[in-house]
């Protein structure tokens, strides 16, 4: 008797029957991956903060030579800033004096100082008259007694003309417009103090930069070789976490970290530093100017030039403590 084979799988008895299979997750979802990266950075943050304030003392110095090196280039161009302020509106430092002739009338000088005032390319026009003149030239030269025995004003009134735009071009065909005007006798142009001055604030930005390149480069050598410090005391540790895979962009995290904040405590301090340095300059500098009859005061650290200042700091830590870590970043594979 030939037994017969089932080709299909016997049942257990009591059994159930079986359950479709759940389909395999392909991964983490994006949920969890930005989830373990915020706290990956956030771990890293608070770990590059906590071992700056285990160094009070050594963070606090180096914050603070950074903090000088970068409000030095700052100051000085805040001082350039002050000081074309200081030399007043262009358009008054080079006005064209305009000479009348003695026999010209004053209604005649008046109508000829409106004339001008309408031209498109002058801004302002003052009548000074023959009188006045003289009155400003006895105070000014002390030499009063002297102008009283004249038997007659020997000064011309004159018209001062404010240009609409400084251009040393433009200003020396108005002077000759301006000379040709009926009772005019001379037209006179003094733009070379005006031309001075802006020489020598090009020369003050040409060095403020200059000196900026270099203490930017300064700054990092400062910033990589405090992080180069770090780096060599954690380099047992650093070596662990490679040997049982740790990628370099989990190593260097912390110290871009700890670059940063250097560069944050750097440009506050660099604001303050800034901030009492011109505040005390100030009382001087008012002092110095009330003896000229002048109001002029320093301005202060405009809030926009304070954040680009901190900004700068923050980008320059972060770029030196990146230049350290992956100049050595070599050196710490696991041998």
């Amino acid at each position: 008797m030939s037994a017969t084979r089932n080709s299909q799988p016997a049942e257990r008895v009591g059994g159930s029957p079986n359950k479709p299979e759940k389909p395999v997750s392909d991964g983490p979802s994006f949920q969890q991956l930005l989830h373990a990266w915020v706290e990956s950075h956030r771990t890293s943050l608070i770990d590059s903060l906590r071992r700056l304030l285990k160094q009070p003392i050594g963070s606090f110095f180096t914050c603070l030579v950074m903090a000088i090196a970068l409000s030095l280039p700052m100051g000085l161009s805040l001082l350039l800033s002050n000081v074309e302020r200081l030399g007043g509106s262009w358009q008054r430092a080079a006005q064209i004096s305009l000479f009348l002739k003695l026999e010209a009338s004053p209604a005649e000088a008046q109508r000829l100082r409106d004339e001008i005032a309408a031209m498109d390319d002058v801004a302002a026009a003052d009548w000074i008259s023959r009188e006045q003149a003289l009155e400003e030239f006895q105070q000014l030269s002390g030499l009063g007694e002297a102008l009283k025995e004249l038997p007659d004003n020997p000064l011309p009134s004159v018209i001062l003309v404010t240009p609409e735009v400084v251009d040393k071009a433009n200003l020396e065909a108005l002077r000759l417009r301006l000379a040709e005007q009926p009772n005019v006798e001379q037209a006179q142009l003094d733009l070379v103090w005006v031309e001075r001055l802006s020489a020598i604030l090009k020369l003050g930005e040409r060095f403020v930069f200059g000196l900026t390149l270099l203490l930017v480069s300064a700054l990092l050598l400062v910033i990589g070789n405090t992080i180069r410090l770090h780096i060599e005391n954690r380099r047992t540790e650093i070596e662990v976490i490679k040997l049982v895979g740790g990628t370099d962009s989990y190593v260097r995290r912390p110290f871009l970290y700890m670059g940063a904040l250097y560069g944050v405590g750097a440009g506050l301090l660099a604001w303050l530093v800034l901030a009492f340095g011109l505040d005390w300059l100030n009382d001087a500098v008012v002092r110095l100017a009330g003896l000229y009859g002048s109001d002029f005061a320093l301005g202060g650290v405009p809030p926009a030039d304070g954040l680009s200042l901190l900004l700068g700091a923050v980008l320059l830590g972060y770029i030196g403590a990146w230049l350290a870590v992956a100049r050595h970043l070599r050196e710490l594979a696991p041998r």
